[in-house]
């Protein structure tokens, strides 16, 4: 209790969304004193200079049994001096702009109270889902990332897959730590462009920026390549269609993000329990058959070496393997989207997301290990592991479709945070002003629509071939856990508030395994 009271003291309290906005300063502060006073005595509602619409109604409806999202109070556009978001309330008056006005509110919806975005919240139970997509899907690729380079040094190389996983499991407890000190911290958002830049300056800010953005959009690539290569793996007469697929699925996730909040998280919920609860089952499943015969492994098959197994192979198999942790600091950078009290819930997500990932990725490991399974160009690690813990009845077939939907849908993670990061960029003057704005929906538009088209041609360029984006992944995405677990580590120095020292070893041994394997993947890649 006394460190969730000291952290409590670090966070304060956010009440509203509003919260991703940094403090107002002093002249800020004055300014609206001054407004105040002018404003002072008796006046009708509709003389204040504030959206009328701002106040809840009494009832709400009830919540869903899963609580997707907080109630939300929907306005229409007929109350007086209601104000909606960049979209007219009514239609245009010529022919071709109402038929295109007419087409846009049939694909992302008709436009949403400013005052709506208030009350837009998520429950942990559905944050979970949201927030953990890409980062629970990226075990179907992590480890058959990490055992298509060791196989290079031929069949007996495979071995090394188990003392190179131990260390990943600690380096992901280490970062997944690090960042639940970081959500009470900054409970306004804790991405890593502005811890940053808040504590190492303006140029480390923008660095970590850069390596956030490379990350959002070879998440979205690399999340459609790899559910692709899951269907084709499943169908292989699909193969040919590989990359007209994957820019339909980028198009397909543009439209629902372009429809808000609500729309997109709730593709979410089922798709992604479904898979952990699938990928359970096979653990159980195969290790009891595992269990049979004693646990004994068996033999993989015969692969000749093209390369000499030498410390640079390993460490690049390790870097390679470290991208099963990419989306780890997704709830970091949402925390103004939870339900109040927003760091704690929060941060509870986190750990969740962290001991599943854990779990998902070891277990996953050391059955493939078990079963004596390698890479093979024309199937997936986990389909062929799916064929042999599942040889008869729909549990193969099962285990295929909720991996290629959340890989499919693991994108979207990206298309949550990317925008918000053009956004806090383009406040500070650091992208166009354009970001700053929401559409329709409530969304930032136009982030969605820079990421969709940036991912789609990285998608393209690329053959939609998941290991040859692979290289390009953990370099980015562990530039910015470095520069994050470092400010944070400078942060404490500041703060030194109560158990600040143990509070900046967390933070420093984040921060040191983070650049140990961003070294690893610049030298190696």
């Amino acid at each position: 209790m006394g460190a969730e009271r000291d952290d409590a003291a670090q966070a304060g309290t956010v009440v509203t969304p509003s919260a991703e906005f940094p403090p107002l300063g002093d002249e800020e502060r004055a300014a609206l004193g001054r407004i105040g006073e002018r404003w002072r005595g008796p006046r009708r509602a509709d003389d204040l200079p504030v959206d009328p619409t701002l106040g809840r109604h009494d009832h709400h409806p009830a919540p869903t049994r899963f609580g997707r999202l907080a109630p939300i109070d929907m306005f229409t556009v007929a109350q007086p001096g209601e104000l909606v978001a960049t979209g007219a309330a009514d239609l245009p008056g010529n022919r071709a702009g109402r038929s295109v006005a007419r087409v846009r509110r049939t694909l992302i919806g008709p436009p949403l109270s400013s005052a709506s975005v208030l009350y837009e919240r998520m429950r942990k139970l559905v944050a979970l889902p949201v927030l953990s997509s890409d980062l629970l899907s990226s075990v179907a690729y992590g480890p058959e990332a990490m055992l298509a380079v060791l196989v290079l040094a031929g069949s007996a190389a495979l071995g090394l897959a188990l003392p190179l996983a131990a260390v990943l499991v600690v380096l992901m407890v280490a970062v997944g730590l690090s960042y639940r000190q970081t959500i009470p911290a900054y409970p306004h958002g804790a991405g890593s462009y502005i811890v940053a830049g808040d504590n190492l300056g303006r140029t480390p800010g923008l660095a970590a920026a850069a390596g956030l953005m490379l990350d959002y959009v070879l998440t979205v690539s690399v999340s459609i390549a790899a559910g692709v290569h899951a269907v084709t793996s499943a169908l292989p007469g699909l193969g040919r269609w590989t990359v007209p697929l994957g820019v339909l699925v980028i198009a397909v996730l543009l439209a629902g993000n372009l429809r808000g909040v609500r729309t997109a998280g709730n593709i979410f919920v089922l798709p992604t329990y479904a898979f952990v609860v699938v990928l359970l089952v096979v653990l159980a499943v195969g290790y009891a058959k595992a269990a049979s015969r004693g646990f004994a492994p068996l033999p993989p098959p015969s692969a000749p070496a093209a390369e000499g197994l030498g410390l640079l192979l390993v460490l690049r198999a390790f870097s390679s393997g470290a991208v099963s942790m990419t989306g780890i600091e997704a709830v970091s950078n949402a925390v103004p989207a939870f339900r109040p009290t927003e760091w704690r819930n929060a941060r509870t997500t986190l750990g969740w997301m962290v001991a599943m990932l854990v779990t998902l990725f070891a277990g996953l490991i050391g059955l493939i290990h078990l079963d004596g399974l390698a890479p093979r160009a024309d199937e997936t690690l986990l389909s062929q592991l799916g064929r042999v813990t599942f040889p008869s009845g729909p549990g193969y077939a099962i285990l295929q479709a909720t991996t290629a939907l959340i890989l499919l849908l693991a994108a979207n993670t990206a298309f949550n945070d990317f925008p918000r990061l053009l956004f806090f960029m383009a406040r500070d003057g650091h992208a166009p002003r354009r970001f700053l704005h929401m559409g329709d929906r409530l969304a930032f538009s136009n982030g969605l629509v820079a990421l969709a088209l940036t991912a789609a041609v990285v998608f393209v360029a690329f053959g939609g071939h998941t290991e040859r984006l692979i290289p390009l992944y953990a370099v980015g995405v562990f530039l910015a856990f470095t520069l994050s677990q470092t400010g944070m580590v400078v942060h404490w120095r500041r703060r030194r508030g109560p158990g600040w020292r143990r509070r900046l070893a967390v933070n420093a041994v984040g921060a040191t395994l983070s650049g140990l394997v961003l070294l690893t993947a610049a030298v190696a890649k």
